[in-house]
């Protein structure tokens, strides 16, 4: 296993467990099986656990599991505080306490604030007293790292990295995703300040696998290094020394087994041209299936009226390219639940994107066959429950 390091020195695999998508029995997770996955990866030199407060029974299932085997302290645990469910000072010991419970754990190794779309939702945390509260924990040892995930773009992720002295942050990236959300722009950003990255959604939940067009199947299987889909897609995470860590949602021992040979093998800067004409073919095959042409270069913000044309784009194209009902909660998620909205119905029509779009785009035109293709009836009304919900 590859180590690369955290701000204060200390290894972290180059291959973390997702602890999402544990394996259902029944309505429960299937613990023995969790367990047998977890330990082949602890074997195998993973160190870097993660999961979150609101994943149903993830907490507890590794919790028991790493105590029954006696691992705590030879491991890491990252979990995540719900922020967008605290609205006073005293839900940020409610919900910590909850987690060192379910973990069996009296200290926390990498606690991140999960989900943060905008700077709003941290300045919500601050009037809540967070700030003096992660100092209380970090002096206490309760805490050892502070960061945060994230689901934006990359201009809100830029002012989210400069809101605070993070030790670490947790980002949505992979070869599709190089130029949106907090895209390489931001994984630079952090990475010049010192701020481990950790990775998640390096296959965008399998898609990257299990859902590629024909072409794209051609490419891989044609690749004279004989590499899956899935290694060619860590690969290129991993050949980017800004890269920390990247989580996996591992659900069997051979993909543990697989997962952890290519994180023992692969080094940052081992891409050849042709590695990296292979991913560029991919992605050209992924994307003719597009139905905008928009690249996310940004060139069309800021909107006057705030809507996030990238975004909007983005997801839709996302609907074509890889499924309808996950492209809509993405939006949902990650555009729509944002403390100022930027739904395309707030589009005026002025016209002032179409003039800077290198590609042209007749964006105006565009942005109403989106928003009708991603907010239908039902997805509104949950867009709005949500909305009310979280940012309450």
């Amino acid at each position: 296993m590859n180590y690369r390091k955290d701000r204060k020195g200390n290894d972290i695999s180059i291959l973390g467990f997702g602890c999402m998508r544990f394996t259902k029995k029944g309505n429960a997770i299937d613990i023995d099986k969790a367990e047998q996955e977890i330990l082949a990866a602890y074997k195998a030199g993973v160190n870097y656990y993660d999961t979150a407060y609101i994943y149903t029974g993830s907490e507890a299932c590794i919790g028991e599991i790493f105590e029954r085997n006696g691992m705590r302290d030879k491991i890491k645990i990252a979990t995540k505080l719900p922020q967008y469910l605290v609205n006073n000072p005293a839900a940020l010991d409610k919900y910590f306490d909850e987690q060192k419970k379910r973990l069996r754990t009296d200290y926390i190794d990498y606690y991140l604030m999960h989900m943060l779309t905008d700077l709003k939702a941290w300045e919500n945390l601050k009037k809540n007293g967070i700030e003096e509260w992660i100092e209380k924990k970090k002096a206490s040892g309760e805490i050892r790292n502070i960061g945060f995930s994230f689901h934006g773009n990359t201009d809100m992720f830029l002012q989210i990295l400069e809101a605070y002295d993070w030790d670490f942050c947790q980002i949505q990236y992979n070869y599709l995703d190089e130029v949106s959300q907090a895209g390489v722009d931001g994984l630079k950003a952090a990475a010049a300040k010192g701020i481990p990255v950790i990775i998640m959604e390096p296959l965008r939940g399998g898609k990257l696998v299990s859902m590629l067009p024909e072409k794209a199947k051609e490419l891989v299987a044609a690749d004279p290094k004989k590499r899956s889909a899935a290694e060619l897609a860590f690969r290129w995470l991993w050949n980017q020394s800004e890269v920390t860590c990247v989580l996996s949602g591992m659900n069997s021992v051979e993909m543990v087994e697989e997962n952890c040979r290519v994180a023992s093998e692969v080094e940052a800067g081992e891409f050849e041209q042709a590695d990296f004409d292979l991913i560029d073919g991919i992605k050209s095959a992924i994307r003719e299936k597009i139905k905008v042409g928009c690249t996310g270069c940004g060139y069309c913000m800021p909107c006057p009226k705030g809507v996030d044309i990238p975004g909007t784009f983005y997801y839709y194209n996302e609907m074509y390219t890889e499924a309808k009902t996950s492209a809509r909660f993405n939006y949902a998620q990650n555009v729509g639940i944002r403390k100022e909205p930027s739904f395309a119905s707030q589009c005026i029509e002025c016209g002032k994107c179409e003039q800077h779009c290198p590609q042209h785009l007749e964006i105006r035109k565009e942005l109403k066959k989106a928003d009708k293709a991603l907010r239908p009836l039902p997805y509104k009304i949950g867009i709005n429950v949500a909305r009310k919900f979280i940012l309450k």
